[in-house]
């Protein structure tokens, strides 16, 4: 939870909070409720494939994107690396969480 904790606060640096937390987690959370989705679905359990698909996903990609735009306000390096990290961060967790 210290790590979490520390991403939403930005205080991670950029390349961890984006490549760990959002690039590779939200692969994993959105492949796994992606599946547990479907399987849901084809299981007529249509709510709970809402509340796993949906309850599950976009609460992380929140996370996710919140932390990485924090630690790119406090990278150090070019700004265009923040600017671009925020920009693939939030394109790419709105179309996770609407898929």
């Amino acid at each position: 939870m210290n790590a979490l904790r520390r991403l939403w606060k930005g205080d991670l640096p950029l390349p961890q909070a984006f490549w760990n937390w959002a690039v590779a987690g939200g692969i994993v959370v959105n492949v796994l409720t992606s599946i547990s989705f479907l399987a849901l679905i084809m299981g007529d359990l249509i709510v709970a494939a809402f509340v796993v698909g949906y309850a599950l996903s976009v609460p992380y990609n929140i996370v996710a994107t919140v932390g990485v735009w924090r630690s790119a306000g406090h990278y150090e390096g070019e700004r265009r690396w923040a600017d671009l990290a925020r920009i693939v961060t939030v394109g790419g967790m709105m179309l996770l969480s609407v898929t």
